[in-house]
């Protein structure tokens, strides 16, 4: 649709009464913008132009947003009224006095740590928690399917002007989604007993509010932190829900260079979310190197901007010994590069992971290009890894 004043207009008119619900939500005490979201579903309610609950959302939010500013600016709300500006873009204005000239920053970065903290216990609260045991049959030949999501980057930026290709968080929710679904398929004809979920692996592009890395490296970000955290919580659990109504699901965490922080708190809450779900096992600590193992095969799993691949075979032989000499089939799957590469070491093979995520401006101006997709491993239990699926995009 083209957007002119009229139809401006229209949307305006067509959102006032979804708006007024939402704020009338969030006054009786409910903060979470996805259950507001929810609720403004099942009420009926559709935003004009959405194509899905992740845009409902964005727009909850913006709504909220600008109300939480204008009760905390409300000179400044008033003023951006009156000559037609979205308070909620402002980052910086002017105040001219009589004898001063003050530049000064609007609070309006978003809810504080103590607002995100209540948000997640009430998300918490209104879940249930009621996840049955699932009982699972004996199997004549059972696989590992190892599911490992590499590199999202949720909130990082791409537009085809800049670099050829579009990439926001709800491209990257799209694509996981997807991704982890094609897996599924492509494994179907096999028999599955257990599933490796691997997480982390900067599956948030930021790790603060600067919009940048762990270590402060300014990124191209889309959306703001907060809405980036629940987003990924959300794709974390709508794919762990789906998985392990396939087989038992382990859970295994990386810790990453951008997002370390915000990655370990994400892995923590997805843990305390599924807690009582006795068919999903966690492993969520900070340990750099993790390892898994499936009868005959030893499975490591690290970020990739630690130690080099050449050493990972002789780290596993000390920091995994106890699984060393039991296991025939050693392999490391490895991230960070957005790119494949499979080499055979001495007794273990490693293979570097490929991004769904496309290039942003830096790495687009270096060439740093290469295929997106997400990836997935089938393991037997004596014979080691016998397929590979990857799902292009």
């Amino acid at each position: 649709m083209r957007v002119t004043k009229e139809n401006q207009k229209k949307i305006k008119e067509h959102e006032a009464p979804i708006k007024e619900r939402a704020l009338q939500m969030y006054m009786d005490g409910t903060k979470n913008r996805s259950k507001i979201t929810r609720k403004l579903i099942d009420e009926g309610f559709k935003v004009w132009g959405s194509n899905g609950f992740f845009n409902f959302r964005s727009k909850v939010n913006r709504w909220l947003k600008e109300f939480e500013i204008q009760g905390i600016n409300p000179a400044l709300a008033e003023e951006c009224e009156a000559v037609g500006i979205d308070i909620s873009r402002v980052n910086h204005a002017w105040y001219k006095g009589k004898y001063w000239s003050i530049n000064f920053k609007p609070d309006n970065n978003g809810p504080s740590f103590e607002q995100m903290y209540q948000d997640h216990i009430d998300a918490i609260e209104q879940h249930t928690f009621k996840y049955e045991k699932i009982k699972r049959e004996k199997q004549d030949d059972p696989h590992l399917l190892v599911v490992d999501p590499a590199d999202v980057h949720i909130g990082k930026l791409s537009t085809s002007f800049a670099t050829g290709t579009d990439y926001s968080g709800d491209e990257a929710v799209r694509r996981v989604k997807e991704g982890v679904q094609k897996i599924i398929d492509y494994s179907s004809s096999f028999e599955i007993d257990q599933i490796l979920f691997v997480a982390g692996n900067d599956i948030l592009h930021t790790d603060n509010t600067k919009r940048s890395t762990t270590k402060g490296t300014p990124q191209d970000t889309d959306g703001m932190w907060y809405d980036n955290y629940r987003t990924a919580k959300e794709l974390y659990i709508d794919c762990l829900e789906n998985l392990v109504q396939i087989a038992d699901v382990h859970y295994m965490f990386n810790p990453s260079n951008h997002d370390y922080m915000a990655g370990f708190y994400l892995s923590d809450m997805i843990k305390a979310w599924f807690k009582d779900c006795k068919n999903i096992s966690f492993e969520t600590d900070l340990m750099y190197r993790k390892y898994f193992k499936y009868h005959k095969n030893l499975i490591g799993t690290t970020h990739g901007d630690g130690a080099k691949h050449q050493d990972l075979g002789s780290l596993m032989s000390v920091e995994a010994k106890k699984y060393w000499a039991d296991t025939n089939h050693k392999y490391f799957y490895v991230h960070h590069v957005h790119h494949k590469t499979s080499k055979d070491y001495i007794n273990v093979t490693v293979e570097s992971l490929r991004s769904p995520t496309t290039t942003d401006v830096w790495h687009s101006m270096k060439g740093y290009v290469s295929p997106q997709a997400i990836e997935g491993f089938l393991h037997h239990p004596t014979k080691g890894q016998v397929a590979r699926y990857t799902y292009t995009f």
